[in-house]
């Protein structure tokens, strides 16, 4: 990890891009599509609201006109949910920052479409925990494995038992992770 360090940029995290509905609406919009298919989509979703992006304004836009702007039924559903457990405070959002991780994972994983993960990356990338390590995230097994020199990725078991070397700064260690991986593409191209 110490060469890593020495060979990367110094750990940043990008500025949370909006509130906190809008950047669960959007991850929830790009999972499972390719980058320019997801912009795209959620340009077109976002544009039906007319800058009144709310949890309410969702819910009143009939599902066949989310249909109509390239999100899957699944998707459809999955918005609508998050929208719903926004507004009956199911996911209080207003005041989900003062909740500790794990309470914040399993307050968004009732939601339709939000798993671990998508609450692990909210965690990071929207309230910038620095403690979060996202074993099952496989972009940080796979750094790991290239930082550590492993012939195979480790398990989110073990991944999780190294993480606890970097308490309370495993999101930090994650971050870097990402890192050996994108120096490795780069060498490879």
């Amino acid at each position: 990890m110490a060469g890593l360090l020495k060979r990367t940029d110094r750990f940043h995290l990008p500025r949370p891009s909006s509130g906190h509905f809008a950047a669960l609406a959007r991850s929830i919009l790009h999972q499972q599509l390719a980058g320019a298919a997801a912009r795209a989509i959620h340009g077109r979703f976002v544009a039906l609201f007319d800058g009144d992006f709310s949890p309410a304004a969702v819910l009143a836009v009939a599902p066949r006109k989310l249909r109509a702007a390239g999100l899957s039924g699944s998707k459809v559903a999955a918005v609508r949910d998050l929208a719903a457990r926004v507004l009956d405070g199911t996911v209080p959002l207003h005041g989900i920052g003062r909740l500790e991780d794990e309470e914040v994972i399993s307050r968004l994983s009732v939601v339709r479409g939000i798993g671990r993960w998508t609450a692990e990356m909210f965690l990071i990338f929207q309230l910038r925990r620095l403690d979060v390590w996202p074993v099952g995230d496989y972009g940080v097994r796979s750094g790991y494995a290239l930082a550590y020199g492993l012939r195979k990725l480790p398990t989110p078991k073990r991944l999780a038992a190294e993480g606890e070397r970097f308490r309370p700064y495993r999101t930090v260690a994650a971050w870097y992770c990402w890192q050996a991986v994108h120096e490795q593409r780069k060498l490879s191209s």
